[in-house]
C-alpha cells in the first residue's frame, strides 16, 4: 500500500472515529486533559476531526491534489484553505472564546461574547460544510465531464 492510500486511510478512520464520538455525545469528550480541568477531551477530539474530514477528501482524490481543470485547480485551492483553517481551529478558537472549552457568555466584550461565538460556528460550521460542498461541487462536475 502507498503512502497516500494510508494517509487516505488514516484520515479517514480519524474522521469516522471523531464524528461517531461527536454525535454519540461519548463520555470522553468531557474528560479533562489537565489538572485544573480547563481542557476537554472534546476539544482535541473535534480538532481531530476539523483537520482529517478535509484531509480525507484531499489524499482520497487526485484531481483536488493535482488538478488539471480549471474547476479543480479552484477546488483545490478552497480545499486546502480548508484544511488550513482545520488546523488552525483550536488557535482561532481559543482566541475568540479566551479558553480551551471554548465556552462563550453574554458579555459585552469581544471575546468569549456574542459576537465571537457567532464567528466561532462560522469557522467550526464553515470547515465541516465547506468539505462537504468541496468533495458535491468535485462529484456534480463529473457528471458533466467531456468524454
Amino acid at each position: 500500500m502507498n503512502r497516500r492510500k494510508k494517509y487516505f486511510y488514516y484520515a479517514l478512520i480519524v474522521t469516522i472515529t471523531s464524528i461517531t464520538l461527536l454525535a454519540t455525545g461519548s463520555f470522553l469528550l468531557t474528560v479533562a486533559l489537565d489538572d485544573k480541568k480547563t481542557i476537554p477531551f472534546g476539544t482535541l477530539i473535534t480538532w481531530a476531526g476539523m483537520i482529517s474530514l478535509p484531509l480525507t477528501i484531499y489524499w482520497g482524490i487526485k484531481e483536488l491534489r493535482k488538478p488539471t481543470i480549471r474547476l479543480n485547480k479552484i477546488l483545490a485551492v478552497c480545499l486546502k484553505i480548508i484544511i488550513i483553517l482545520g488546523i488552525l481551529w483550536v488557535p482561532i478558537s481559543f482566541l475568540l472564546a479566551g479558553n480551551l472549552s471554548f465556552s462563550f457568555s453574554g458579555k459585552e466584550l469581544f471575546q468569549g461574547g456574542q459576537v465571537a461565538m457567532r464567528l466561532f460556528w462560522y469557522l467550526s460550521y464553515g470547515i465541516g460544510i465547506g468539505s462537504i460542498l468541496i468533495l458535491s461541487m468535485y462529484w456534480i462536475s463529473l457528471l458533466f465531464k467531456k468524454k
